[in-house]
């Protein structure tokens, strides 16, 4: 396995050809299917294994079943299933969840079909043989899927390369936006390389704040010349007025001869997919924005999440808990917990509660120390050597011990485990109706913020992510985010 990941290394360095789509990009899924074959090969072989006791024998019979063909004949199915659910389409493959969840959903088709089968032909497959090899199916698969994806990560911070090279079309601002979006993320597929700008005024170049200059090759009527100069693998029409309906169609037809993909950045921001569904009607694709969901059966399910999780951190931790709260009061004067008002659902104050990590009386000091704040942006106080944080306290807040009490905020209602930052009401206070959107949701414990930088985040930064959040907050982000906490409490980045 070491080996195969070691060739998809070096395949995937080489650089696509300019004007073609990404090479790379095929190259990475052929060797996902090898990826996947051994990963439904090894989960039919551990279920063969525990269940039977072994592999010795090369043919397992159990109740007058053979074993070993049933696993060919469920491997087969499997790498099947996971090629007609698309799970290996260059669309979607190397970023974001969909790709996981193409995997998942194939696989639970696969075991689903079996126990019909089963049911029907009356063939009793042992459970326990399916009860394991379903989970070990999905353990592998999504583990050679996620370090095939650490590889291409790699390769794009350190080399540059796995990249697809995008021109942009479309007015500066709305270039300026794509361009920014995609530097946002320094794993991001998509580099914009160069713009043509419809309109009466050529430009030469575009200036993006936080990337560079980008070159302009002027109007839309010379995207072509603009993909043949900058090696471009795809077009992206972003908001424009003079590219209309017919003009973008026509566009596609000179891009299909080149084998160019063309994109349409519709404008809309900080929307995630589930959000997003496409209808045509009259023969225009019209995408439809679904409001956000925060009541009914997902409220019940984010709460029933809550309660489960902030039960078990709180009783498994209890040790650590106890042994916190006693190197507190024995390291420094004052009371263990720190108890303040913060803003949660609909505005409504309550008592965040925390382990204490300065020293007593701190929030008194703040007016002296107002000209050594380093928050970018005003609106917080952060300071990342601040004296007034104890031994204790700069240890416990460098993997963020000092948060374990407000599993308790959890538990009364007043916080989630995953949610926006919870504001202090003076914050609350410069909040425009934009910002104030953060308040429809609880606060959580770690959120998207948490997993992006934590202190290291400036303010817009911190309200965009937020309003990401809960614009398209679902279970399987809160699940996601819960993951990525544990890294970002290990790295222990931005935190201070």
């Amino acid at each position: 396995m070491t080996a195969f990941y070691e060739q998809l290394s070096v395949a995937a360095n080489v650089s696509p050809p300019p004007g073609k789509v990404s090479a790379w990009q095929h190259a990475y899924a052929r060797r996902l299917a090898a990826s996947d074959l051994a990963g439904v090969l090894l989960a039919v072989g551990v279920a063969h294994w525990v269940r039977f006791g072994g592999l010795a024998e090369a043919v397992v019979t159990y109740r007058y079943i053979d074993y070993t063909m049933v696993s060919l004949v469920i491997a087969v199915v499997w790498m099947f299933a996971l090629s007609i659910n698309h799970s290996r389409s260059t669309r979607i493959i190397g970023s974001g969840v969909e790709e996981y969840r193409r995997v998942l959903l194939a696989t639970l088709a696969v075991f689903g079909g079996v126990a019909i089968v089963s049911m029907l032909l009356k063939l009793e497959i042992a459970r326990g043989y399916l009860i394991v090899a379903l989970p070990a199916g999905i353990f592998f698969l999504t583990l050679f899927r996620w370090i095939a994806r650490q590889i291409v990560v790699r390769i794009r911070e350190n080399h540059g390369r796995c990249i697809t090279r995008v021109l942009a079309v479309g007015s500066p601002s709305a270039v300026r936006d794509l361009t920014s979006s995609f530097a946002r993320d320094p794993r991001s597929e998509y580099q914009v390389v160069g713009a043509c700008i419809p309109g009466p005024i050529p430009r030469r170049k575009i200036e993006v704040p936080g990337v560079g200059e980008i070159p302009s090759f002027g109007d839309e009527s010379n995207v072509v010349h603009a993909v043949r100069s900058t090696g471009s693998h795809a077009v992206a029409v972003t908001a424009t007025e003079r590219l209309n309906g017919r003009g973008i169609r026509d566009l596609s037809w000179e891009l299909e001869r080149l084998d160019i993909d063309l994109l349409v950045a519709p404008g809309v921001v900080d929307i995630a997919g589930p959000r997003l569904q496409m209808r045509p009607v009259a023969g225009l694709p019209l995408i439809h924005v679904e409001k956000p969901q925060y009541h009914g059966a997902k409220r019940f399910q984010k709460r029933f999440f809550d309660v489960t999780f902030a039960s078990a951190v709180l009783l498994l931790g209890l040790p650590v808990l106890l042994s916190v709260a006693a190197v507190i009061k024995l390291t420094s004067r004052g009371p263990i917990f720190y108890r303040q008002e913060r803003i949660g659902l609909d505005g409504k104050p309550f008592e965040m509660v925390k382990f204490r990590t300065m020293v007593d009386g701190a929030d008194k000091m703040v007016d002296k120390l107002a000209a050594f704040n380093e928050s970018d942006g005003g609106v917080l106080f952060k300071i990342r050597n601040d004296p007034r944080i104890t031994p204790v306290g700069k240890f416990l807040r460098k993997y963020s011990i000092d948060e374990l009490p407000q599993f308790i905020n959890v538990l009364k209602r007043d916080m989630s485990v995953v949610g926006p930052r919870p504001p202090l009401a003076k914050e609350v206070l410069t909040y425009d109706n934009h910002v104030k959107r953060r308040l429809l949701v609880k606060p959580g414990i770690t959120g998207l913020w948490q997993v992006s930088g934590r202190s290291d985040l400036s303010w817009e930064d911190s309200v965009r992510l937020d309003l990401f959040y809960v614009e398209n907050w679902s279970m399987i982000s809160d699940l996601l985010i819960a993951v990525k906490t544990v890294k970002a409490l290990v790295s222990h980045s931005g935190a201070y």
